[in-house]
């Protein structure tokens, strides 16, 4: 064998500048973007709902002389909030510590990992909670309510503009925010309407901000974030290739909703999140990652907490469709 050997010219170590980690960005995530969070001091209270009859009717009478005006007012009722508190960490010993190259950053990689596993967890809890169909008062099905959007033959613009008329009709609003599922996006991306329809725009390409357009909302995201499920084992190759992955957003359902840009008093919601920023030392998203010594285990602690409770608090404010393609 030729001396000297590559072996002996170069070890192999991992890169300085690359490594290879599944980490999906926070913007896959939607929890955040379609509820306004409200920060509450107190882990569990009551807060005021007004009735919506009260406030879409008229008792405005004629007024004869020297007799009192006609006396209005609104009946109320009360709902709960208890925000959980939901914490993991990822401890890094002493040992590992000492023994790392210097292209590791432990801290920061333990910290972007908990982080991942805060917001995939509220991504979950946000989905069950509020991407379902029974949760809404208004609920539709592809193929019984609808022509399902990946028949050619359908017309999606029509039928959220009839979602949204009948909408505005039943609570005075009118929808300012949409949720996709992966697929649903797919096909509107080919569907021929809407193809005809923007083809002339500067690029021709349908985007999210277009089809928000033609579908007369303000905001519409698509839920791309997935999660894994399987077992754990301790070979990396043989863990991924047992794995199975999923988006975690029914990919066939489409969610219509009205939610202002932040909590109000007397402005209604189709939901919001309870964030307890007492507990937090005043973090209004509801979220905090520590630092700590864990001297028994000669270790130090990275641990993420976050607390929230997710309420659906007018379901007139939501229209949910299902099975929207096949």
């Amino acid at each position: 064998m030729p001396s000297p050997s590559q072996s002996d010219l170069h070890v192999n170590v991992p890169l300085t500048n690359v490594s290879v980690a599944y980490m999906q960005a926070s913007s896959a995530y939607i929890s955040d973007k379609i509820f306004p969070k409200v920060p509450v001091q107190k882990q569990s209270n009551l807060f005021w709902k007004y009735s919506k009859s009260d406030w879409r009717r008229t008792d405005v009478e004629r007024r004869a002389p020297s007799t009192e005006s006609k006396g209005v007012g609104w009946t109320t009722d009360t709902d709960s909030y208890f925000a959980h508190v939901y914490a993991v960490h990822k401890d890094i010993d002493d040992q590992l510590r000492s023994n790392a190259d210097s292209n590791f950053n432990l801290d920061r990689d333990a910290t972007e990992f908990v982080t991942n596993q805060m917001l995939l967890k509220r991504d979950i809890d946000w989905n069950a909670k509020f991407f379902v169909s029974g949760v809404w008062a208004t609920n539709y099905t592809g193929g019984t309510d609808f022509t399902k959007w990946s028949d050619a033959g359908s017309d999606p613009i029509k039928d959220v503009s009839e979602w949204i008329l009948d909408f505005r009709r039943l609570t005075g609003f009118a929808p300012n925010k949409m949720v996709l599922g992966a697929e649903v996006m797919l096909h509107l991306k080919q569907h021929p309407d809407i193809i005809d329809r923007i083809k002339y725009t500067q690029k021709g390409i349908v985007t999210e901000d277009l089809i928000a357009t033609l579908f007369s909302v303000e905001q519409l995201y698509t839920s791309y974030a997935s999660v894994s499920t399987g077992p754990q084992i301790p070979d990396a190759e043989a863990q991924d290739a047992a794995a199975t992955y999923a988006f975690i957003a029914n990919t066939k359902s489409v969610l219509l909703a009205y939610a202002p840009s932040g909590p109000s008093l007397m402005t209604p919601s189709a939901g919001y999140t309870f964030t307890w920023n007492g507990y937090l030392g005043g973090n209004s998203q509801g979220t905090r990652v520590k630092r700590f010594r864990m001297e028994h285990i000669a270790s130090d602690r990275i641990e993420s907490e976050m607390t929230y409770d997710m309420k659906v608090v007018c379901p007139d404010l939501g229209v949910y469709a299902g099975s929207v393609v096949v």
